[in-house]
């Protein structure tokens, strides 16, 4: 009975030393397969021109700028602003691009000169169809009511009048405004404006979506819905380009990362690998 106990407890203790299960890893992501380029950036340079800069010696000094408002002298000099700077990559149908930087990298006026809306000082932007800017200042009238800016948003976008109608109860429920559709824009919040313009944007399939920060004033049943619509877009062989702070929306978004450092390309490529090695720095 003695030798049956220390067999069984020897057996137990052997049984105990099992390497446990390990835990099943994450599925990845569903890939979207590639097709052909919709944006190639060349080299692009771009250039502000800032007038009414004032110089070094001019900066912080009071006493110099009510002189010259005093003697009705004409403005400080000119100063140029090299916002980017040699950038170039190729995008792709079925690609969602998310862009990260600090303030002042160039983020937004990448997207501005690949929506055309900004000349090249040096380089070229090549695209395949009309891209279209989102961003929170997107220009909806605010004298007019949800409603009317629903209808010059997609015919601008270049949608018939039955596409419209089929579209109409899906951009009020999906920008979440309800009965605020009949009230004029000027009476919304920034979030429901944010809402209204990205549920017009995407209520149409782009070759080349261009959101800038959009996301960023919706709440998180917002983000949701958007992120869902994004990957739609994604599969349906557009291209999304997406600036946001919120890296979690373009880690769980975004088939790719470009980061931007003062207008260069830092890096280029996995999400994670990017995002990891944006935040460490």
């Amino acid at each position: 009975m003695a030798e049956l106990t220390k067999e069984s407890s020897h057996v137990a203790q052997e049984e105990s030393q099992e390497p446990k299960p390990a835990k099943k890893p994450k599925p990845p992501k569903a890939t979207v397969e590639l097709g052909t380029p919709t944006v190639i950036v060349d080299n692009l340079h771009i250039v502000y021109k800032v007038y009414g800069a004032a110089s070094d010696s001019q900066k912080g000094n009071a006493a110099n700028a009510l002189m010259r408002i005093v003697r009705r002298q004409g403005r400080p000099q000119m100063k140029e602003v090299h916002a980017v700077k040699g950038v170039s990559f190729v995008a792709r149908h079925g690609e969602a691009i998310g862009i990260v930087g600090r303030n002042g990298s160039g983020k937004s006026t990448l997207l501005r000169a690949i929506a055309g809306l900004l000349p090249p000082h040096k380089g070229a932007v090549y695209t395949d169809g009309q891209p279209s800017l989102l961003g929170v200042n997107a220009a909806l009238m605010k004298e007019l009511t949800g409603e009317r800016n629903i209808v010059l948003g997609c015919y601008a976008m270049g949608m018939s009048p039955g596409e419209l109608r089929d579209k109409y109860d899906e951009i009020v429920d999906f920008s979440g405004i309800g009965e605020f559709v009949q009230f004029p824009m000027s009476t919304y919040s920034s979030g429901m404006g944010a809402r209204l313009r990205f549920a017009i944007s995407s209520a149409k399939t782009h070759d080349v979506l261009l959101i800038d920060e959009a996301l960023a004033t919706g709440d998180r049943e917002f983000k949701k819905r958007s992120q869902k619509r994004i990957k739609q877009m994604r599969e349906s062989a557009g291209t999304v380009f997406l600036v946001a702070h919120n890296l979690d929306v373009i880690e769980d978004t975004c088939s790719r990362v470009i980061w931007l450092h003062k207008g260069k390309i830092k890096m280029d490529g996995d999400p994670t690998e990017v995002l990891a090695a944006y935040n460490k720095a």
